[in-house]
């Protein structure tokens, strides 16, 4: 009797204990394999998430800086493997390469941050969509400009629907803030989170 009652106490407590001790050699190999790809220089795209206001947003970086930042709802996954596909398959969970594109992300929400100082890498988008993000990023924190403006100012006035188009699909949101680009009629016009999102952070950054 009392040998079934000690395997009855003893018996759950191996079994987490067990589950405990694998999890944390996965744990612990992923570490290496993150050290050593590092260590190799193969480590060419390192992501990891992070929960905001305004959801979990992925954060993706290579050795030259953010490459990507992702809402919910552009899936991660389908990002990360988009990432694999234009930059290099080499892609790995290492969140410490994001440690301070994420802490100043947190900072921004929690309203002490109003300019963001991580390196970016913008080999996602060329062309004139280059020179529109460029341009977003001279829109001070609390101000907006009309698509028409990011038009002229990237250097082709009458390209207002490929401004748009480039703000749509800007491949590092907040932290190049397409949010800041509104329509000339006051409307805040397309935005990848979606229409409620972008409201969220423009009355952040206009209560601040």
């Amino acid at each position: 009797m009392n040998t079934t009652e000690d395997n009855r106490v003893k018996g759950p407590a191996i079994v987490d204990r067990l589950f405990y001790d694998d999890s944390a050699a996965q744990e612990r190999l992923h570490d290496r394999l993150v050290a050593a790809a590092e260590a190799e220089g193969i480590l060419d795209v390192a992501y990891r998430s992070i929960d905001t206001p305004v959801g979990s947003l992925l954060l993706a970086a290579t050795d030259q800086g953010l490459v990507r930042v992702a809402y919910a709802s552009e899936d991660h996954d389908s990002v990360l493997a988009t990432l694999a596909q234009s930059i290099s398959p080499r892609v790995l969970n290492a969140p410490a390469r994001l440690d301070a594109a994420a802490r100043e992300i947190d900072e921004y929400f929690a309203g002490g941050r109003v300019a963001f100082e991580v390196p970016l890498d913008l080999r996602l988008s060329r062309g004139f969509r280059r020179e529109v993000l460029l341009q977003l990023l001279g829109i001070g924190y609390g101000k907006t400009a009309t698509y028409a403006w990011v038009a002229a100012a990237a250097g082709n006035p009458k390209a207002v629907r490929a401004a748009g188009s480039a703000c749509a699909t800007n491949p590092i949101p907040v932290v190049v803030p397409c949010h800041r680009v509104v329509r000339s009629d006051g409307t805040i016009g397309r935005y990848a989170g979606g229409s409620d999102i972008k409201k969220i952070l423009l009355t952040l950054e206009a209560s601040a």
